[in-house]
């Protein structure tokens, strides 16, 4: 289910449930279409987040924590000017459309009060968060400004009047006649074809909602009985998780799909949290990092391909001793060789005097001919010990950049100043210039877990927190991580006595965080801390280590969600 007319009902009524009388206590921008507004209602704070993006559009109290930009927004600046310490009245949505309008009561500067709406249209490219004086009806800004050389139809521009999208010919599902519905169902009983009628005709009914109304009607006689508990599954929503055919969300349990293909949450706003965790992060992640990511892309693909022509020059250097014996048995038979000659067969007594054609140079004299073979042994043979060393820089470099590659691949925005920073370092990208450069970065911490009895596990999400986490964070009786032969994370026991249990835990951890992550059986070595040591030189991330312990596991997504206990408050 998309996030529809329908299950912008439902989210309305849960966010009225636990927001309504609360006040606004909090307002920050973490990425360029999203805002989270802090409300504290019931004696809880509570994240609300209201997204216009274009492939997220949402609304929904959230969990998962948000790294706020140093300098905030002019939007953001505005909405503190006008909400901060403002009373949310009601959360109300027009008919079943798409849009929820957030009611606040606040005071000017004159003390006087001041109704304002802030409105979140949840309408795919065209999602808006717009900010309106209720008393004139005047837009006081959006976080995307729409001029009328975009819309003709409104302008999304402070200053200006606003005026609501415009309406669609259809009707408003939840105030429609029963005997209307049933005149359709007769009419239409094929139920893909049915479903497809829902969608042209009425309000705010997305594809997958048409379709799980359309099995529920066709199970049902259609009358007034019959829709009232149908939208009433609306107000008392079953948020729904569905993994198959494709992962989707629903506010509506489907009866017919077994109890694996399925998973319930508490909340609507749960349920969107655990949907779009890894959507709207990786999302953001290739948006944000997309330098990175080309960065990385180009110099490993330059790194491959070096490899590629080193081991085909390895493997020309294999005739090196066909070259040494031409230079020989030329050297011995000279008196046979005539100046001008352009080949030459003489007895090869190599190979039991098997006949040996060897081209010759018409401009070089025989015992320069002999010299010219020589050389190209010489060079030849020279030219390994230069490629095996090149071999082994390439593949240390192809290995360090398919680790930066991984941690790309299961990096949240946050974890991305880091791994530019590293990047700079080791000469991947342009040292940055300018008056803020000589001041320190600070790196990020490394996720914290917790095992099933409550041992702290650390894991670094990058080189520069590996580093940090192994070499200095870490004591040295806890015990340390990584999968084998593998680029991966490190990850630390925060313990010198850790059971079998927080072992396997710890060690789906670094399996997971690894290149390996989609695998079965995967090995893992471990060994205590105080046992690591970093070469001089060294790549970021890079230890040696010795008398480690070697421990299968497969990892598992639930698992590390089980493992994860959110601490942070925003």
């Amino acid at each position: 289910m998309s996030f529809d007319g329908l299950f912008t009902h439902s989210m309305a009524n849960e966010l009225n449930q636990k927001l309504s009388s609360g006040r606004v206590m909090r307002i920050s921008q973490p990425f360029p279409n999203e805002i989270i507004i802090t409300v504290r209602a019931n004696r809880k704070n509570y994240p609300l987040l209201l997204s216009a993006h274009p492939m997220y559009a949402r609304v929904q109290i959230t969990k998962i924590p948000y790294t706020n930009p140093p300098v905030p927004t002019k939007f953001t600046m505005m909405l503190r000017k006008y909400l901060e310490g403002a009373r949310l009245i009601s959360i109300k949505q027009p008919e079943n459309d798409r849009i929820l309008n957030f009611y606040f009561s606040n005071r000017n500067e004159l003390g006087d009060q001041m109704p304002l709406i802030l409105s979140s249209e949840i309408m795919g490219r065209h999602s808006n968060l717009i900010l309106i004086n209720q008393q004139s009806n005047k837009i006081i800004d959006t976080i995307k400004h729409v001029g009328m050389d975009q819309n003709r139809y409104r302008t999304l521009l402070p200053g200006s009047t606003y005026r609501t999208p415009p309406k669609q010919d259809k009707q408003n599902p939840l105030t429609t006649k029963a005997e209307d519905i049933n005149a359709l169902v007769r009419q239409y009983p094929n139920r893909e074809i049915f479903a497809q009628q829902l969608v042209k005709r009425f309000q705010g009914i997305a594809a997958d909602s048409a379709l799980y109304i359309a099995d529920y009607l066709h199970m049902h006689s259609v009358d007034t009985d019959t829709l009232k508990n149908l939208w009433q599954q609306l107000d008392t929503p079953t948020p729904t998780l569905v993994e198959q055919p494709q992962l989707s969300f629903s506010c509506f349990a489907y009866s017919q799909l077994e109890n694996n293909s399925q998973q319930t949450f508490s909340s609507l706003s749960e349920l969107l949290d655990t949907f779009y965790r890894h959507k709207a992060t990786r999302d953001r992640v290739q948006q944000q990092g997309t330098k990175l990511i080309h960065t990385v892309k180009v110099n490993l693909n330059k790194n491959r391909k070096k490899l590629a022509k080193l081991t085909k020059e390895l493997q020309t250097t294999n005739k090196a001793d066909i070259y040494r014996v031409k230079g020989e048995i030329l050297t011995t038979f000279l008196y046979k060789i005539e100046r001008g000659m352009q080949e030459i067969t003489l007895p090869n007594y190599y190979d039991n005097d098997k006949p040996l054609k060897i081209t010759l140079s018409n401009q070089l004299s025989p015992s320069q001919n002999a010299q010219k073979y020589f050389k190209r042994y010489t060079k030849l043979r020279n030219a390994v010990k230069f490629i095996n060393e090149q071999m082994a820089l390439t593949k240390t470099e192809i290995n360090y950049l398919e680790n930066i590659q991984s941690q790309l691949e299961l990096a949240t925005p946050k974890d991305l100043p880091d791994i530019d920073l590293e990047l700079r370092q080791e000469g991947y990208l342009k040292k940055q210039k300018g008056k803020n450069t000589k001041r320190k970065q600070k790196l990020s911490q490394p996720e914290l877990f917790y095992a099933s009895d409550g041992t702290k596990i650390f894991v670094g999400k990058n080189n520069l927190q590996n580093d940090h986490l192994s070499l200095k964070k870490a004591a040295k009786k806890d015990w340390w991580l990584h999968v084998k032969d593998f680029p991966g994370s490190h990850v630390i026991i925060n313990t010198e006595h850790p059971s079998e249990q927080t072992l396997i835990e710890a060690a789906s951890l670094a399996a997971y965080f690894s290149k390996e992550r989609s695998s079965s059986n995967v090995l893992v070595d471990y060994v205590q801390v105080k046992k690591l040591r970093k070469p001089n030189g060294a790549k970021p991330g890079f230890v040696i280590y010795e008398g480690q312990q070697t421990i299968s596991v497969t990892p598992s997504v639930n698992l590390i969600d089980s493992l994860k206990k959110d601490t942070t408050t925003i």
